[in-house]
């Protein structure tokens, strides 16, 4: 347990708390502050937004113990709070509200934006309130209560204070930096052996493919294919016809010393995504191991991904071959909120049966292409399947099967 002393809405809090506590569910199961609600826990839908020393911080991917001494403001600390009343006004004057779920968080980061912005500029606020998504009015009503305080407080000669009075950088909570971050040092000078994954990834804009990456989840996967062992590991071999396997992945080229350019196009419900980004790849013929170290980015949607691959072929038993293979991965954006273990896995098991069909039809000398013509991997039927499959179990429990 750690011990945390945090001033809350004015009032000094000390508790004991476990390290991994974020600052949302402390305050909500702790200290019944429930007007911080949580919705994807990733950061990203900003309905957990409150003030953390006057900054408007996700509380859902901050630890709590990160806070020490910190001043907390929940929407329950803004009851009285002058800029908050008038923002809420406003949002029931211009029907900014309907389910209410993202509210709290709406206020908070347009109280931000009020106490900050200097002229009430539509496109302006839009792009600051992107980091709060409402799922009911379309963010028009939104847009003119915030503008209509802004222009209101500007009439009446209150003017715009810069930064909002905050007058330290750092993050949140960490009350140990003050004025102007020190410049950065001057970046050396890339080495002519670097990695050609890594030079790749920067011009792209994916992520790095650095070498003390830790993934966010890992997943294992094991399947067999009723072909020797030889013959798979042989095949694992060519990149471009293991790409041809799965659907959605196409390469824009392949070296040979293993580095990978191509693009994974993606499709859930109305989200299109084609993520550009790189690979190294790596075999080991003595073991019969290899590792894809990749990474991509989606310039839509703003999202990347991050992945790295063991994979290993040995002999079935029986015949055949048998392929164990562990992922970790980490994916953030907006894709973020479908990044749930459990559904990752059931997915995993999809594709992987996918994978292992095609993969049979190209080694029997057929085409995989023509085996599954996707042209873009629709997680949104799969991740349709696998609800269906859950309740197809559910019921089937409940009537009849016993």
């Amino acid at each position: 347990m750690t011990a945390v002393s945090l001033n809350v809405n004015g009032r000094r809090l000390s508790a004991d708390i476990e390290p991994r506590t974020h600052l949302a569910d402390f305050l909500r199961e702790s200290q019944n502050l429930t007007g911080t609600h949580l919705g994807c826990e990733h950061g990203v839908c900003g309905a957990c937004t409150l003030l953390v020393d006057g900054s408007p911080t996700r509380s859902c991917i901050t630890y709590a113990a990160a806070c020490e001494n910190a001043e907390i403001t929940t929407i329950e600390g803004l009851d009285d709070d002058e800029v908050a009343t008038e923002l809420r006004a406003a949002f029931r004057e211009e029907h900014a509200l309907q389910c209410g779920y993202c509210t709290p968080g709406m206020i908070v980061s347009a109280r931000d934006l009020v106490l900050r912005l200097e002229t009430p500029d539509e496109e302006t606020i839009r792009v600051a309130m992107s980091g709060n998504l409402c799922r009911c009015t379309g963010y028009v009503g939104i847009t003119r209560a915030v503008q209509k305080v802004i222009t209101d407080r500007r009439g009446r000669g209150i003017a715009a204070i810069p930064g909002a009075g905050r007058k330290r950088l750092g993050p949140a909570g960490s009350r140990n930096a003050s004025g102007l971050a020190p410049a950065a040092a001057a970046p050396q000078a890339v080495k002519a052996q670097a990695k050609p994954a890594a030079k790749a990834a920067a011009a792209s804009g994916a992520p790095r493919l650095d070498e003390d990456w830790k993934p966010q989840a890992t997943l294992s996967q094991t399947f067999t294919v009723s072909h020797p062992a030889d013959e798979v590991w042989a095949f694992f071999g060519d990149i471009r016809g293991v790409a041809s396997c799965l659907p959605g992945a196409s390469l824009d080229s392949v070296s040979e010393d293993g580095h990978v350019e191509g693009r994974m196009r993606v499709k859930v419900g109305p989200i299109s995504a084609e993520f550009g980004g790189v690979a190294d790849v790596t075999r080991d013929e003595a073991s019969r191991t290899g590792t894809i170290n990749g990474a991509g980015k989606d310039q839509k949607s703003n999202s990347a991904t991050r992945g790295l691959i063991r994979y290993a072929v040995s002999k079935a038993e029986g015949g055949g071959a048998k392929v164990d293979v562990d992922v970790g991965y980490a994916l953030t954006g907006m894709l973020a909120q479908f990044g749930r273990s459990g559904l990752v896995q059931d997915v995993a098991n999809r594709l992987t049966a996918a994978f292992v069909q095609n993969l049979e039809a190209r080694l029997a000398g057929g085409d995989a292409a023509e085996a599954a013509p996707v042209k873009e991997l629709d997680a949104g039927s799969l991740v349709f399947s696998v609800i269906k499959g859950w309740f197809g179990g559910l019921f089937g429990k409940l009537f009849g099967r016993r």
